[in-house]
């Protein structure tokens, strides 16, 4: 995005500084969501791990997707992505729970936390840019779509873990 372009979101009252802060934070935290669930996927154990498994690689795969997305639109926005690992930490909305206790249970209560930061993070986004930047706010919205959808599919494992263990 040009020059141009950056002088109209910020007549629209667009704080494109602020904006590409927030985005850098969410940046920090799909880059450490991406490792969450990679790593998890990898030492999980318990009841229902292959399923569970299956979820967080999916889940990776999209946290990659996720990161690409807002760093194209940081630098579109005239913006420099994070450039080190050791600024994610830094950052970062969310944080890094690393699955010491590898129970399929207790990564599955991780992730599912790291999602509902995730979606407050995405929602912060969006009341910042509604009405403002359509593009931002529809990168976003489907960012959060899926932080939804994740949500939603890491729930449904849990509740399929307890209903095994009461039987």
């Amino acid at each position: 995005m040009g020059t141009k372009g950056i002088q109209i979101l910020e007549t629209l009252g667009v704080d494109v500084k602020d904006l590409i802060d927030s985005l850098n934070k969410a940046l920090a935290d799909e880059w450490l969501a991406y490792y969450q669930y990679w790593v998890g996927a990898k030492v999980i154990k318990g009841p229902m791990k292959e399923e569970a498994a299956a979820e967080l690689i999916q889940h990776a795969a999209d946290e990659l997707r996720h990161a690409d997305m807002v760093a194209s639109r940081i630098i579109q926005l005239g913006g420099t992505p994070i450039l080190s690992p050791e600024e994610w930490y830094k950052v970062s909305n969310c944080g890094y729970d690393a699955p010491i206790d590898p129970f399929v249970k207790r990564i599955l209560e991780q992730n599912i936390k790291g999602e509902q930061c995730a979606i407050q993070t995405y929602n912060t986004i969006l009341n910042k840019v509604k009405d403002k930047d359509p593009v931002t706010y529809n990168m976003v919205l489907q960012i959060m779509t899926d932080e939804i959808e994740h949500e939603d599919d890491l729930q449904a494992v849990l509740e399929d873990i307890e209903l095994l263990q009461q039987k």
